[in-house]
């Protein structure tokens, strides 16, 4: 049995132990909103921290990519929800007896917790026989949960606990009730005249009547006149709850080490795959990409930012979905374009779908081919930091500085708005110079900025511009194409934001 993990496919995979903190760039790509969507509702998973640990190694995300293709089964990934929610209601169990007081009614609830697990075992060992799997993983995980269900130590655990339940469930008893006193006695076949008493009085039963019988009140737990019951009962059936307490302390590690992990590992998939089902559902394409970690020619065919798609389909309006392309020795978009017409959408898909295609998982596009990169750095528009007494300009050139300090020639570098709040002149002496330094060092960019110049530095860098509708300037079309910068952006947006476009003078006047 050697399986050891559904996620990583060896131990150099795997992320160090500890707390894994939130990548610096998930808010700027809306990463953030995406993985809480994902993981809410399955706190008790700690899935988080998966979500936090791109993959290096191609073969690595191959493994998950086998794994999420075999869960696309409907029936398979209906098992594995089956076993979660049994073994959710073990932990429940186990949970609830934590915070009960009497020895017998804990050692109850952990006979019901094991007979939970012991069940979900079973389950899971038969439907995977049934299952046509092909991924490493779950073949893999099929043979350790098999050997595992025949093994001794589990034979033993199933048997005694199903002896358990048996023999707990033939125990009989009477009360008998005098006063303030019970009297607890082995029951002993006395007749039950319930059905006697009402068959004589049907009779004379004349239409409704008041029910004068008692009816007890269920508490979830047992008060101390329960508890003192069971004392006696456990004296007059000594063997029985005698085995329960040894089977209890005797079996308190009961539960698998590597099948507890899996269960935690594979809701990785199962959140995902439900995450995307109502995209899915409403005509969407998700792809599993090729991804190189040597070559820099990528693409994608019908990409969509995902994070606002889950906002757009709230309110049921349409999601664009956009193309793009490098090849040979193009490295850099320079995306430009009118205001609101999608440009920094695009720089954050174009982020998302790396880190989400990093992670092994579907990513939103018809096919795609991406570049496994070793880190992702961004630059967004931030608030200004009145604590570190420095302007915006000089606070953009520090963050700038530092990404370009740390970049490779294997990272992606995704940059919005850059030097914004500087003179015309001043932002394209600076971005001249980021754009040459990226150049340099070879890294894949995306740049949204006003500044066209930009676009013709470099044979390795490719215009793209968001579009408008023709005949209509004023409508967006979230496309966002390979063209030259047509040279109307930044005088544009210099006049929509100090109210000097035809609109804002005339109504102006007229008011």
């Amino acid at each position: 049995m050697t399986f050891q993990s559904i996620l990583f496919k060896s131990a150099e995979d795997r992320p160090p132990d500890g707390a894994l903190a939130q990548p610096v760039f998930f808010v700027d790509l809306n990463l953030d909103q995406i993985v809480a969507t994902i993981t809410a509702g399955k706190a008790e998973y700690n899935l988080a921290p998966f979500f936090h640990w791109p993959l290096r190694d191609v073969d690595a995300i191959h493994y998950r990519h086998e794994v999420m293709r075999d869960l696309e089964d409907i029936a398979l990934f209906g098992n594995m929800k089956t076993f979660a929610a049994a073994l959710r209601s073990m932990r429940e169990t186990l949970k609830q007896l934590e915070k009960r007081h009497y020895g017998h009614e804990k050692e109850a609830l952990f006979l019901d917790a094991v007979d939970a697990y012991c069940g979900a075992i079973g389950s899971l060992t038969s439907c995977l026989g049934l299952a046509n799997l092909h991924s490493r993983g779950l073949v893999s995980f099929r043979r350790y949960i098999t050997d595992y269900a025949a093994s001794d130590r589990f034979t033993s655990l199933l048997s005694q606990t199903r002896k358990l339940k048996a023999d707990i469930s033939s125990v009989k008893y009477t009360l008998q009730i005098r006063g303030g006193s019970i009297t607890v006695r082995k029951y002993d076949s006395e007749i039950d005249y319930t059905t006697d008493v009402e068959e004589t009085f049907l009779r004379f039963q004349q239409g409704a009547a008041k029910d004068y019988r008692l009816t007890f009140k269920d508490y979830p737990q047992m008060n101390h006149v329960e508890a003192a019951i069971m004392d006696r009962v456990a004296k007059l059936y000594a063997e029985i709850f005698t085995n329960v307490t040894l089977f209890c302390k005797n079996n308190s590690t009961y539960l698998d080490a590597t099948i507890d992990r899996f269960d935690r590992e594979v809701q990785f998939y199962v959140a995902y795959l439900d995450y995307l089902a109502p995209f899915r559902r409403t005509g969407l394409s998700f792809c599993y990409p090729d991804l190189s970690s040597e070559s820099k020619e990528i693409y994608t065919y019908d990409a969509f930012d995902l994070a606002l798609a889950s906002v757009l389909k709230a309110k049921s309006t349409a999601i664009v979905c956009n193309d793009f392309y490098l090849k040979d020795n193009e490295r850099i978009f320079i995306v430009s374009g009118p205001n609101n017409g999608g440009k920094t959408t695009f720089a954050r898909m174009f982020g998302q779908l790396h880190y989400l295609a990093s992670l092994g998982c579907l990513i939103p596009a018809r096919s795609a081919r991406l570049f496994l990169f070793d880190q992702i750095l961004t630059h967004f528009e931030r608030e200004e930091d009145i604590s570190n007494l420095r302007g915006k300009l000089q606070d953009d050139l520090v963050r700038i500085h530092e990404i370009l300090s740390q970049a490779t020639s294997e990272s992606i570098i995704v940059m919005n708005e850059i030097f914004s709040s500087g003179t015309l002149k001043d932002a394209i002496f600076l971005g001249t110079k980021v754009i040459e330094r990226i150049i340099e060092i070879d890294a894949l960019c995306v740049c949204v900025t006003f500044i066209d110049e930009l676009t013709l530095l470099s044979d390795r860098i490719v215009s793209a511009v968001s579009t408008i509708v023709p005949e209509r300037p004023a409508v967006r079309t979230y496309k966002i194409v390979r063209k030259p910068a047509d040279g109307l952006a930044y005088a544009m947006s210099i006049a929509e934001k100090y109210g000097l476009t035809r609109r804002q003078i005339l109504e102006r006047i007229k008011s």
